[in-house]
């Protein structure tokens, strides 16, 4: 995916969830929570609360009749929406990922017509505040979805290269990309063994980011429970096929907001018994790429 103006993240998702992005310039417009603490606005995304499907569509209602072409809005999903946007905006945007469950001030979007996208969040801000919706939320103790959190703008564009046969992933953008590539797309199956039967022969690539929002939001049980999980479900699976020859190489792309760790192993590697464990945070602390 090649950088327009912006990383075009929209236009592929928008694929992924079913959608016909065409030649039309596309903005991720997601729902979010917006709360003051002290002197900065923190934000939480869908991760945190639930929103209906009719809870979403009253809403994104309620914006496209304000702004009418400007910003059209269409909530392919419950929690995930796009905007069809005249023509691409001059401006850089962070990802919803890296700012959920953080402060916002630093994450706005910067570039020429920063300043106007601000003016527009803030009317939306201002538009969904007494939204029949979020009244009725608030009523029964909910968040309120008080803002939509604006990023990846830009129009489809076709992938350089197809570097994975079969892809699988929750985040539509991961699939969007594939399928734009003529890579196999979808959600990912529950657990080491599925994915095995089915990604067998071909180059593939299962995304499992199920420790993002926990470690995010400072969520150190369910943190400690998704990587249980993972293990059981992932990691000792994929262990054990490595071990029996069934897979040739296993590479781990282990992403963070500020590092990201590269690790190739393969069936010789696990023979290698005079190599030290080090613990993962060792393995950071070194800023080690394998």
């Amino acid at each position: 995916m090649a950088c327009q103006r912006d990383w075009p993240a929209a236009p592929f998702s928008l694929l992924a969830e079913g959608g016909s992005p065409g030649s039309d310039a596309w903005i991720c417009a997601d729902p979010v929570h917006l709360r003051i603490n002290r002197n900065q606005l923190m934000l939480a995304d869908c991760t945190q609360f639930r929103i209906a499907r009719d809870e979403a569509e009253g809403l994104a209602g309620s914006i496209n009749s304000h702004f009418g072409d400007t910003l059209t809005v269409y909530p392919m999903q419950a929690h995930r929406w796009y905007a069809r946007l005249p023509a691409c905006p001059d401006i850089e945007t962070v990802p919803l990922s890296l700012v959920r469950g953080g402060a916002i001030e630093a994450k706005l979007a910067v570039g020429p017509e920063a300043m106007r996208w601000q003016a527009l969040a803030n009317e939306l801000q201002m538009l969904l505040h007494d939204q029949p919706v979020n009244l009725a939320r608030e009523h029964r103790g909910e968040l309120p979805v008080n803002s939509v959190w604006l990023w990846g703008a830009g129009q489809m564009a076709q992938p350089s290269a197809r570097p994975f046969q079969f892809v699988a992933a929750s985040d539509p953008l991961a699939r969007g990309l594939a399928q734009a590539s003529g890579a196999q797309a979808q959600e990912p199956p529950a657990n080491g063994q599925a994915w095995l039967a089915q990604a067998a022969g071909s180059v593939g690539l299962i995304v499992l980011d199920a420790l993002a929002a926990p470690s995010q939001y400072g969520q150190a049980d369910a943190w400690r429970e998704a990587l249980s999980n993972l293990e059981r479900n992932w990691f000792a699976p994929l262990l054990a096929a490595l071990r029996q020859g069934r897979i040739g190489m296993l590479t781990l792309h282990l992403l963070g907001r500020e590092q990201a760790l590269d690790v190739e192993v393969t069936r010789s590697d696990l023979r290698r018994f005079w190599r030290r464990r080090r613990p993962l945070a060792e393995w950071l602390a070194a800023g080690w790429r394998e």
